[in-house]
């Protein structure tokens, strides 16, 4: 119970809504030598998610939004409580409170901490394997700041040091 689990969602053949799983996948390399990390990528949802993040610490979700409210690119910072004010389109995002909750009364071990960047997207319903432009721009400035994060979870530092909830890349 003493390691964090950095976990992607999306679908890699739906345009924008692979951000989750393409973030994670170039952060691999990266934590691959730090033994407090484990990288994961998935494109299930719900209770299958049970089985991914049973016996960490913390976890920390990656993954699209659409929300119509802010530009593409827009970082969306949540806890699990979070999540019931953000409204918007993703599968993925249902049922991650109730499937921590079910856990915890099923004696499961389950994580003490979880964060949700949920990355505002422009398109996650087209079949492509390419993403919008402006959503692929601003992939290393999230990309950084997801990596900061982790890295000071990894230090033992879960506090989020004032940054807004949600923050706009462009």
């Amino acid at each position: 119970m003493n390691k964090i689990l950095l976990l992607g969602l999306g679908n890699d053949i739906l345009s924008d809504d692979a951000v989750g799983l393409k973030l994670v996948r170039s952060l691999r390399g990266e934590f691959s030598d730090n033994d407090l990390v484990d990288v994961l990528e998935t494109q299930e949802m719900g209770l299958a998610l049970l089985d991914h993040i049973v016996g960490y610490r913390e976890v920390v979700i990656v993954d699209s939004i659409q929300t119509g409210t802010v530009p593409p690119g827009t970082v969306h910072e949540l806890d699990v409580d979070g999540l019931k004010t953000l409204t918007g389109r993703t599968p993925h995002f249902l049922g991650v409170g109730e499937t921590l909750a079910f856990g915890r009364q099923l004696g499961l071990e389950m994580p003490r901490h979880t964060t949700i960047f949920a990355i505002e997207v422009a398109d996650p319903f087209t079949v492509s394997t390419t993403m919008t432009r402006e959503l692929e721009q601003v992939l290393p400035q999230i990309r950084s700041r997801i990596a900061e994060t982790l890295r000071r979870k990894a230090a033992g530092d879960s506090t989020r040091h004032g940054l807004a909830a949600a923050t706009v890349f462009q």
